[in-house]
């Protein structure tokens, strides 16, 4: 699907359109998740439009081989990728479709229309909303953007892997929440080529564990239902390609509750005054948990991946 070159290409590509999130040690907590590691966070919550999907959406928008057309850009979300594909038109003066599921966060259709993005909501799930979007890019002409399908996506979101080895060069193992698994395809794609004893943990919620299904049963499968409220990390079915990049470089899928990611949200609120979507907050309860198996004095970057409100938790 893609290699260590597409993501170097990409980097190149949106440098000057997203920004170099920083990182931060966990350190001065009242509570410490993983007290015998040294954890980083990656904070890509302060990515621009509140996610590290901003990477990949605007190197699919660069990347194209001709000019965009009038009818712009249109998607399907559970919400971050909806977010970056508006503002990834509203940077190139495109207008912007994005349909979502009814299980969207209101705090989200809300940044939507900041962004001037039209928004529908079709069906519970992603898919419902995916099939409505790609029937409005056949009928309008517009450019339909996968938000984990595609390798330009791909190979944009896998520039934080490139990010986090050059701030954190003596990083051990990363902490990677799944949705459709684009950004640990892309993420691991880049780490491995580069370090390739670095591990990466995927973290799934427990009411959407399509990757991990898929890695057990040695194929892609589809969930017979979803049941996480967590719409950025409600995917039903992973894509073959994405799914044979992950199956090549990853370590294993833990999973978390949806409970679990609200309380990891408001103990990052508490603790440090980051406010983390649920999805952004997946790494956390992951640690606080206990199911990631880890090394004593282990260097653990933990990836806060999208921004919420002051520990929102809806």
């Amino acid at each position: 699907m893609i290699t260590i070159a597409d993501v170097e290409a990409a980097r190149r590509r949106i440098a000057p359109h997203v920004r170099r999130t920083p990182v931060m040690p966990l350190t001065q907590t009242r509570d410490r998740p993983g007290p015998e590691q040294r954890v980083t966070l990656k904070l890509e919550c302060l990515q621009a439009a509140g996610s590290f999907k901003a990477r990949g959406a605007m190197n699919r928008l660069l990347g194209m081989d001709h000019e965009p057309p009038k009818a712009g850009l249109v998607t399907a979300s559970g919400g971050n990728h909806g977010l970056a594909v508006a503002r990834t038109a509203f940077v190139a003066g495109l207008p912007a479709m994005v349909f979502l599921p009814r299980t969207v966060s209101p705090e989200k259709v809300e940044k939507l229309r900041q962004w001037k993005a039209q928004i529908e909501v079709v069906g519970h799930v992603f898919d419902q909303a995916n099939a409505a979007a790609m029937d409005y890019a056949g009928q309008r002409g517009a450019i339909y953007i996968h938000p984990f399908a595609d390798p330009l996506v791909v190979a944009g979101q896998g520039t934080l892997g490139l990010d986090i080895l050059d701030d954190l060069p003596d990083v051990d193992t990363i902490l990677v929440a799944i949705g459709g698994g684009g950004l640990i395809a892309g993420l691991s794609t880049a780490v491995k080529a580069r370090k390739r004893g670095v591990r990466i943990i995927g973290i799934q919620a427990c009411g959407a564990p399509s990757m991990k299904a898929s890695l057990e049963a040695g194929h892609v499968v589809s969930l017979p239902e979803i049941t996480t409220k967590v719409a950025t990390l409600a995917a039903r079915r992973t894509d073959e390609r994405v799914f044979a990049l992950v199956r090549r470089n990853i370590e294993h899928v833990v999973l978390v509750s949806d409970e679990e990611m609200a309380e990891a949200a408001r103990w990052l609120w508490f603790e440090l005054g980051i406010a983390a979507d649920l999805s952004g907050a997946a790494s956390i309860a992951a640690l606080r948990s206990g199911r990631v198996d880890l090394r004593r004095s282990e260097h653990v970057c933990a990836l806060i991946r999208g921004a919420g409100s002051e520990g929102a938790v809806a």
